[in-house]
């Protein structure tokens, strides 16, 4: 897995993956329950992952959607 994308907001990461699904990229979101277990305070950002053979066009779409 590649990550393409970092963020503490669970609604930018959801729109994320909405928007990779859109294209047709299947998206993961790691790290929540890490996040929560550290008490949400943000130390430890989640992150958007894809397949290696979908990150250069993950990468083009979140740059396309202004979220690069």
């Amino acid at each position: 897995m590649r990550t393409i994308a970092t963020s503490n907001d669970p609604v930018r990461l959801s729109f994320l993956v909405a928007l990779l699904a859109d294209a047709g990229i299947g998206a993961r979101i790691l790290d929540q329950h890490m996040s929560i277990a550290e008490g949400s305070a943000g130390a430890i950002p989640r992150r958007v992952v894809v397949a290696p053979e979908d990150e250069a066009r993950a990468k083009r779409v979140l740059a396309e959607a202004g979220e690069a």
